[in-house]
């Protein structure tokens, strides 16, 4: 699935909050706090609509090689992706 650096990662890359995912993913902040703490490892359907959040926005999951786990940015169409306060006069909206 994910792993907890991914998550911190992930949400890096986008600029979120743990707030900010737990509001994409529907689940609680404390759920997202404690797995990326490595308090607590959440349910195989909680991680999975977390990496569904995150690869609605853009994100795509690099899975375990000799190099390890890993994240990235795909590549996005000018007015892909963008979130209400990302729009400005200049990108067009």
């Amino acid at each position: 699935m994910i792993t907890p650096a991914q998550c911190r990662a992930a949400r890096a890359l986008l600029d979120w909050s743990q707030q900010q995912l737990a509001e994409a993913a529907r689940i609680g902040n404390a759920t997202i706090r404690n797995f990326e703490s490595g308090r607590s490892s959440p349910q195989n359907a909680t991680l999975d609509v977390m990496r569904r959040a995150f690869e609605g926005a853009g994100v795509i999951f690099i899975d375990e090689n000799e190099q390890g786990p890993g994240v990235r940015l795909r590549k996005m169409n000018p007015d892909e992706g963008r979130r209400p306060d990302q729009l400005t006069t200049e990108n067009g909206r």
